[in-house]
């Protein structure tokens, strides 16, 4: 009778571990692929499952647009002899008579520096009144003081310079060398070499935004776009403010990869085989390569491309489908963009999960085994 029992102990608790692994379940990374693929719009879900080919890829490939608008290019450099408002300027009134109309008695020269351009753009000057300072040029305006001097002094000689200041400045902050406001100046009138005088950027050039902002104006730009393009080192203007930024963009990546996280952008462009590659690639014990899927939130008139439909409203949910194991996976992976708050999600290979069976079935049936034997001995 002992034997009988024990004969059939065996298969009792391999029956009975099937019994919990199918009440229980077995735990996995995520959704399998036949999960995914049940959620689809055909199949009375909420999300379009597409798989990616050259068409789709096509249709999706849409990069931020960054730029300066019009305004921004046609503005001319500042000529930098022109006075605005807000600068600083140093005179200098040379009299040759003994007793002078500005200065003390046997001093040849007096000298008014600092006199600041007010913010209606006049200076005063004694005995020359109230004078038009801005638009002018220093030139310009010492033949003014002189011209007003002169009726009441002999043969005044007058020197004026300029010196940067309030209305002659612009302001840099963010991931430059040295942040702060800096004169527009004959060797810093633009955007690059304005940069280049705070100390260049501090992070890396790849994903180094610039914004510049001009009263209610904005532009932003890639730093490498900078000095690929010339035409994008813009003219600077008095008060502009200058930002320098890290690319803010970023993808989560979930599933059998290398590695799952929030990940930071760190090109301007990254494609779904670059983006695996941050993580670590796939995870070579637990990944299936067939199911390689882009969650997106996909604008309407992107989504009706890809779909080549016309009754969309609003953006939709897309499932972008990758088979890294076809003959052109590689090079789809390779050409289809990841875009800001995408999810790149692995499944796990159908041998995986029957490993876990097996392993929760021996584990189990081990266990009743045990049982077994400490109730039969």
């Amino acid at each position: 009778m002992k034997s009988v029992y024990s004969r059939w102990a065996r298969p009792i608790a391999t029956i009975a571990a099937l019994a919990v692994v199918s009440s229980c379940g077995l735990p996995q990374v995520g959704p399998n692929k036949r999960q995914i693929f049940a959620g689809s719009v055909q199949k009375e879900g909420d999300a379009f499952v597409v798989s990616v080919n050259d068409r789709v890829t096509r249709a999706t490939a849409v990069v931020p647009a960054l730029g300066f608008s019009n305004a921004f290019k046609n503005a001319a450099q500042l000529g930098s002899d022109t006075i605005r408002a807000g600068d600083v300027l140093g005179i200098t009134v040379y009299e040759n008579v003994d007793d002078p109309l500005l200065g003390v008695e046997g001093a040849p020269a007096t000298v008014l520096e600092e006199v600041q351009v007010d913010g209606a753009g006049f200076i005063f000057i004694p005995y020359a009144g109230r004078i038009k300072a801005a638009g002018n040029t220093p030139d310009a305006i010492r033949r003014i003081i002189t011209n007003r001097l002169g009726e009441q002094t002999p043969d005044p000689q007058v020197e004026v310079r300029r010196a940067a200041g309030d209305g002659s400045t612009v302001s840099l902050i963010g991931s430059v060398g040295a942040q702060g406001v800096y004169a527009i100046e004959r060797p810093t009138r633009t955007l690059g070499t304005m940069l280049a005088q705070a100390g260049g950027v501090t992070i890396t050039p790849e994903i180094a935004q610039i914004t510049v902002i001009r009263g209610n104006q904005r532009g932003k730009i890639w730093l490498q776009d900078l000095y690929d393009h010339p035409q994008l080192d813009i003219a600077l203007r008095a008060n502009d403010r200058i930002l320098v930024e890290e690319d803010t963009r970023s993808f989560t990546a979930l599933g059998a990869t290398g590695g799952q996280a929030q990940v930071p952008f760190e090109s301007q462009t990254l494609s779904a085989l670059e983006g695996i590659a941050q993580v670590g690639g796939l995870n070579a014990a637990t990944a299936d390569p067939t199911g390689v899927f882009v969650f997106r939130n996909e604008p309407e008139e992107v989504a009706a491309q890809v779909l080549g439909r016309s009754d969309l409203q609003g953006a939709q949910r897309m499932v972008y489908v990758l088979d890294l194991t076809q003959p052109n996976g590689m090079f789809m992976a390779r050409d289809f963009v990841i875009r800001d708050g995408d999810t790149l999600y692995v499944t796990e290979a159908p041998f995986t999960q029957w490993n876990k069976v097996i392993s929760a079935i021996t584990g189990t049936a081990s266990s009743a085994a045990g049982l077994t034997t400490l109730s039969g001995g």
